[in-house]
């Protein structure tokens, strides 16, 4: 009787180009599914919990126009510098949801950093995320600064709508295997005695 079956089940898979599986090729299966695919979210389940910071940095340049409508809080949609703070943090702890293959993460702690240019008319935004983990907060810290920036643009382009995003980068992370690492192009000043 299941002789049969596994002959009828043969002929449709054949027809309908299936492929049946028996316990000698389960592991071959398996490899084919699993590990011959193009996109695989890292395996970290035998990884140590440690210690994981991130901090990343991003810049917009809003003009002359709106840079001091932000400084002379005045700008017509409200505070872009408070909102983008608070985006921040939202787009720190939803980072998993928009990137495909990063790991969902409990996030310890975030804050974010807006700081006001007047020789460039630029705003830049820095974003430092922490957490014991197995994987690192590299993609949480640089989706902080994105959404805070997004935002900013957002809030700015009924003034100006020639805005320029620029310069997303991360600047520091530790934990891990490797330990502490620092962008080689640099960090800014008032950030190398704290890391």
């Amino acid at each position: 009787m299941i002789l049969a079956l596994l002959k009828i089940y043969q002929k449709l898979g054949d027809k309908l180009k299936l492929k049946v599986i028996n316990q000698n090729s389960l592991k071959d299966w398996a490899k084919e599914i699993f590990k011959d695919n193009s996109f695989h979210m890292i395996d970290v389940s035998s990884k140590k919990q440690t210690f994981r910071r991130a901090l990343a940095s991003g810049k917009i340049f809003v003009g002359e126009e709106v840079f001091n409508l932000i400084k002379d809080e005045a700008m017509p949609k409200g505070d872009p510098i408070s909102l983008a703070e608070v985006a921040a943090v939202l787009g720190v702890k939803k980072t998993s949801e928009l990137i495909p293959l990063c790991h969902p993460l409990s996030i310890d702690h975030t804050a974010c950093k807006i700081i006001m240019n007047n020789v460039d008319n630029s705003l830049e935004v820095f974003c430092v995320v922490s957490t014991y983990s197995k994987t690192g907060v590299e993609m949480e810290a640089i989706m902080g600064v994105n959404a805070a920036l997004i935002t900013i643009y957002d809030l700015s382009k009924i003034v100006n709508p020639n805005l320029k995003i620029d310069n997303i980068r991360l600047l520091i992370k530790e934990g891990g295997k490797s330990g502490l690492w620092k962008n080689p192009e640099g960090i800014p000043e008032f950030l190398k005695d704290l890391f």
